[in-house]
Protein backbone atom coordinates (compact mmCIF):
# COMPACT_ATOMS: atom_id res chain seq x y z
CA UNK A 1 0.00 0.00 0.00
CA UNK A 2 1.27 3.49 -1.24
CA UNK A 3 1.08 6.15 1.50
CA UNK A 4 0.19 9.54 0.03
CA UNK A 5 0.32 12.68 1.82
CA UNK A 6 -2.21 15.51 -0.05
CA UNK A 7 -0.61 19.27 -0.03
CA UNK A 8 -3.37 22.00 -1.75
CA UNK A 9 -4.19 25.22 -0.70
CA UNK A 10 -7.88 24.39 -2.02
CA UNK A 11 -9.83 21.70 -0.61
CA UNK A 12 -11.47 21.54 -3.66
CA UNK A 13 -8.62 20.06 -5.26
CA UNK A 14 -7.42 17.97 -2.15
CA UNK A 15 -11.09 16.65 -2.48
CA UNK A 16 -10.69 15.38 -6.09
CA UNK A 17 -6.84 14.19 -5.72
CA UNK A 18 -8.30 11.88 -2.66
CA UNK A 19 -11.30 11.02 -5.00
CA UNK A 20 -9.41 10.07 -7.85
CA UNK A 21 -6.47 8.33 -5.72
CA UNK A 22 -9.40 6.18 -3.99
CA UNK A 23 -10.18 4.23 -6.76
CA UNK A 24 -6.78 2.39 -7.21
CA UNK A 25 -6.30 -0.17 -4.37
CA UNK A 26 -2.68 0.23 -4.14
CA UNK A 27 -3.21 4.10 -2.59
CA UNK A 28 -3.72 5.32 0.25
CA UNK A 29 -4.52 8.97 1.10
CA UNK A 30 -3.21 9.23 4.83
CA UNK A 31 -3.51 12.91 5.07
CA UNK A 32 -4.38 16.27 3.57
CA UNK A 33 -2.37 19.45 4.62
CA UNK A 34 -3.42 23.30 2.96
CA UNK A 35 -0.14 24.54 2.73
CA UNK A 36 3.98 23.92 3.31
CA UNK A 37 4.77 24.14 7.19
CA UNK A 38 1.60 21.81 7.29
CA UNK A 39 3.20 19.30 5.06
CA UNK A 40 5.99 19.01 7.17
CA UNK A 41 4.19 19.02 10.45
CA UNK A 42 1.86 15.78 9.03
CA UNK A 43 5.09 14.00 7.25
CA UNK A 44 6.34 13.19 10.34
CA UNK A 45 3.37 12.23 11.79
CA UNK A 46 2.17 10.11 9.14
CA UNK A 47 5.22 9.06 6.97
CA UNK A 48 3.71 9.06 3.79
CA UNK A 49 5.53 7.41 0.78
CA UNK A 50 4.49 10.35 -1.53
CA UNK A 51 3.74 13.81 -1.17
CA UNK A 52 1.31 15.35 -4.09
CA UNK A 53 2.79 18.56 -3.62
CA UNK A 54 1.15 21.96 -4.97
CA UNK A 55 3.74 24.09 -5.92
CA UNK A 56 1.86 27.31 -5.51
CA UNK A 57 0.89 27.75 -1.78
CA UNK A 58 0.52 30.07 0.89
CA UNK A 59 2.75 30.43 4.02
CA UNK A 60 5.19 28.28 2.52
CA UNK A 61 5.22 27.29 -1.10
CA UNK A 62 6.11 24.21 -2.44
CA UNK A 63 9.16 23.93 -3.32
CA UNK A 64 10.79 25.48 0.07
CA UNK A 65 8.44 22.43 1.29
CA UNK A 66 10.03 19.72 -0.85
CA UNK A 67 13.96 20.94 -0.04
CA UNK A 68 13.22 20.85 3.78
CA UNK A 69 10.86 17.75 3.22
CA UNK A 70 13.85 15.87 1.02
CA UNK A 71 16.48 16.87 3.75
CA UNK A 72 14.35 15.56 6.92
CA UNK A 73 12.25 12.86 5.32
CA UNK A 74 14.73 11.49 2.20
CA UNK A 75 12.51 8.46 1.71
CA UNK A 76 9.57 10.59 1.18
CA UNK A 77 8.98 11.36 -2.91
CA UNK A 78 7.67 14.06 -4.13
CA UNK A 79 4.97 14.65 -6.84
CA UNK A 80 4.63 18.43 -7.54
CA UNK A 81 1.26 19.63 -8.80
CA UNK A 82 1.02 23.09 -10.59
CA UNK A 83 -2.30 24.33 -12.58
CA UNK A 84 -0.01 26.42 -15.11
CA UNK A 85 4.05 26.42 -15.90
CA UNK A 86 4.06 29.95 -16.43
CA UNK A 87 5.96 31.32 -13.53
CA UNK A 88 6.62 28.09 -12.02
CA UNK A 89 10.38 26.63 -12.88
CA UNK A 90 10.43 22.93 -13.21
CA UNK A 91 14.22 23.50 -12.25
CA UNK A 92 13.89 24.59 -9.50
CA UNK A 93 11.17 21.81 -8.54
CA UNK A 94 13.45 19.04 -9.35
CA UNK A 95 16.27 20.75 -7.94
CA UNK A 96 14.24 21.04 -4.29
CA UNK A 97 13.98 17.15 -4.59
CA UNK A 98 10.91 16.03 -6.89
CA UNK A 99 10.90 13.33 -8.14
CA UNK A 100 7.69 13.76 -10.30
CA UNK A 101 5.98 16.98 -12.11
CA UNK A 102 2.28 16.83 -13.13
CA UNK A 103 -0.22 19.64 -14.41
CA UNK A 104 -3.52 19.66 -12.84
CA UNK A 105 -5.57 18.63 -15.70
CA UNK A 106 -3.81 15.61 -16.02
CA UNK A 107 -6.01 12.38 -15.98
CA UNK A 108 -6.64 10.47 -13.17
CA UNK A 109 -5.09 6.98 -14.63
CA UNK A 110 -2.03 9.59 -15.32
CA UNK A 111 -2.15 10.70 -11.61
CA UNK A 112 -2.31 7.12 -9.93
CA UNK A 113 1.19 6.15 -12.40
CA UNK A 114 3.29 9.50 -11.21
CA UNK A 115 2.28 7.74 -7.79
CA UNK A 116 3.34 4.64 -8.13
CA UNK A 117 6.31 5.43 -10.41
CA UNK A 118 7.21 8.36 -7.65
CA UNK A 119 6.98 5.30 -4.99
CA UNK A 120 8.96 3.22 -7.04
CA UNK A 121 11.36 5.70 -7.44
CA UNK A 122 11.10 6.17 -10.77
CA UNK A 123 10.55 10.16 -12.52
CA UNK A 124 7.62 10.87 -13.91
CA UNK A 125 6.77 14.12 -15.51
CA UNK A 126 4.40 15.23 -17.59
CA UNK A 127 5.11 16.10 -20.99
CA UNK A 128 4.91 19.80 -21.07
CA UNK A 129 7.30 19.50 -17.88
CA UNK A 130 9.85 17.64 -19.42
CA UNK A 131 9.62 20.06 -22.46
CA UNK A 132 10.27 22.78 -20.21
CA UNK A 133 13.06 21.12 -18.39
CA UNK A 134 15.08 20.21 -21.54
CA UNK A 135 14.28 24.01 -22.80
CA UNK A 136 16.35 25.08 -19.96
CA UNK A 137 19.75 22.70 -20.28
CA UNK A 138 19.58 23.27 -23.47
CA UNK A 139 19.70 27.42 -22.71
CA UNK A 140 21.90 26.98 -19.60
CA UNK A 141 25.58 27.63 -21.06
CA UNK A 142 28.32 24.82 -20.57
CA UNK A 143 30.59 26.66 -17.38
CA UNK A 144 33.44 24.29 -17.63
CA UNK A 145 36.08 24.66 -20.66
CA UNK A 146 36.70 21.14 -22.42
CA UNK A 147 40.00 20.01 -22.60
Amino acid sequence: MIRVLIADDHSIVREGLRMFLSLDPDILVVGEAENGEEVLRLAGDLHPDVVLMDVLMPVMDGITATAILRRTFPDTEVVALTSVLEGVTVVDVVQAGAIGFLLKDTQASELRRAVKAAAAGQVHLSPQASASLVRHVQATPLTEALT
